[in-house]
């Protein structure tokens, strides 16, 4: 008779779970995750067990110690959460690779992110944000989300496509409504099989054309005269090389492309709406602003940005699937296969992490940079977004050009609430505010008449 036995399996030990049934949950979890969460925590504490649409069983964790040890988790053990934005951007994107692949891409796209590279990109942001500038309506109250996503559109547009003319135009008619529509397909199920009629069949004809579009920019780029010094970031892809000497497939680049799109252009543009919306709500904060800008500084808006990016988070989940037979987290065992959730919303109004969270507090973050684990806003580890650098520096640019030519008029207007645009949330009402240009001896800031 054999001896053999069986090797150790580690016995698997999840947070505690709500006794809501799973239709229950997951009504709650389309309605509002957010809410969800909050009743979770309070419930059952900073880690726990949900089980939702799309994700399944799945475990959250509200521990900065086990947060941490998630985001230094190796690709042996933990991948990219699934299922996840690479579904609708492409098997070469960021969100797709995993292991060697994903470090080899990580490696190869993130020095344009970063240095001399960004202080180019500058002069494009500020000159699209005073263009569009040009278009709003002196006095009269609109809502700032829509122009926030034409600049953000059209300064990567410039910057890392190095899109111009006829294809500049296409991209800036289109992609607004592209992007918009592989948000919402990316939190539903996909079908068995891709029907007449459907938004996935919609969304791969776009995809198509998507891809036609690229190819032309390419053929371009390669074809300027001066390409060896082009500082857009396609050139610089298409000058890139891998250690071993290979370029970037078409493929690659264009699933990249529309990922630094999709990531950046909405997230960017969210966060620069829900900017306005807080600080028409805290006129001693946009005084200081205003004082700030016109002395020529620039470390209370920082703190601000940091500080909307906390409050207002406008991706509120980021995770891991695991991949080893278990995956221990603490006092916690959890089995291969299941969902591991981070609740960045959550963490970033822990009030052991934050005192006063629930207060607009930007000195918070004054002489000094918030936590890789307690503010994790681009998410953490290996796979924190390599557009980070970039995004913090369009926002600045915006606020700055902003803060200097116009005054921004108080409200005494409730907050307004967050909405769900599948992926993202943004505020309601579009971030309403009233902007004048601003006069000589102004302050800056207008009182509510």
């Amino acid at each position: 008779m054999s001896t053999d036995t069986a090797p150790d399996v580690a016995v698997p030990h999840l947070p505690p779970s709500s006794r809501l049934p799973r239709s229950v949950q997951g009504a709650l979890f389309i309605a509002s995750r957010r809410r969800l969460f909050a009743l979770m925590r309070r419930r059952h504490g900073v880690d726990y067990t949900v089980n939702v649409p799309m994700f399944g069983n799945a475990v959250v964790l509200g521990d900065t110690d086990l947060i941490r040890q998630l985001f230094l988790s190796g690709s042996d053990a933990v991948h990219n959460i699934r299922p996840n934005l690479g579904r609708v951007l492409g098997r070469a994107s960021m969100f797709s690779l995993e292991g060697e692949e994903h470090r080899r891409q990580r490696k190869l796209l993130t020095p344009p992110f970063h240095g001399r590279r960004m202080r180019e990109y500058e002069s494009i942001i500020a000159e699209e944000t005073l263009a569009e500038a040009r278009t709003w309506p002196s006095g009269s109250e609109f809502e700032s989300l829509a122009p926030m996503m034409r600049i953000t559109l059209n300064a990567i547009l410039r910057a890392v496509f190095g899109a111009e003319g006829e294809e500049l135009e296409v991209l800036r008619r289109h992609m607004p409504e592209w992007i918009e529509q592989g948000s919402r397909i990316s939190v539903l199920p996909k079908p068995p099989f891709d029907f007449p009629g459907s938004p996935w069949r919609r969304f791969h004809t776009n995809r198509r054309r998507f891809d036609d579009l690229v190819d032309t920019l390419v053929a371009k780029a390669q074809a300027d005269p001066d390409f060896e010094n082009r500082s857009d970031i396609l050139s610089l892809m298409l000058r890139s090389r891998y250690d071993d000497g290979t370029a970037l497939s078409r493929k690659e680049i264009a699933d990249q492309l529309l990922t630094m799109l999709a990531a950046g252009h909405e997230t960017t543009a969210n966060t620069l709406a829900w900017a306005i919306e807080r600080l028409t709500r805290h006129p001693d904060v946009l005084r200081r602003l205003y004082d700030e800008v016109d002395a020529g500084g620039s470390e209370l808006r920082q703190a601000v940005i940091y500080e909307v990016q906390r409050s207002r988070p406008v991706i509120d989940l980021c995770g891991r699937t695991v991949t080893a037979e278990s995956l221990t987290l603490g006092e916690w065992t959890i089995p291969r296969g299941r969902v591991v959730l981070v609740s960045i919303a959550q963490v970033q109004a822990d009030e052991a992490l934050f005192p006063h969270a629930d207060r607009f507090d930007p000195d918070r973050f004054l002489g000094s940079k918030p936590s890789t684990i307690s503010w994790i806003p681009f998410g953490g580890g290996t796979r924190r977004c390599i557009g980070a650098a970039f995004a913090n520096m369009e926002m600045d640019v915006v606020l700055r050009e902003l803060l200097r030519h116009y005054a921004i008029e108080m409200t005494t207007a409730a907050d307004e609430a967050w909405h769900s645009r599948g992926v993202a949330f943004n505020p309601a009402k579009g971030g309403r505010v009233r902007l004048s240009p601003r006069g000589v001896a102004s302050t800056g800031v207008a009182d509510v008449g």
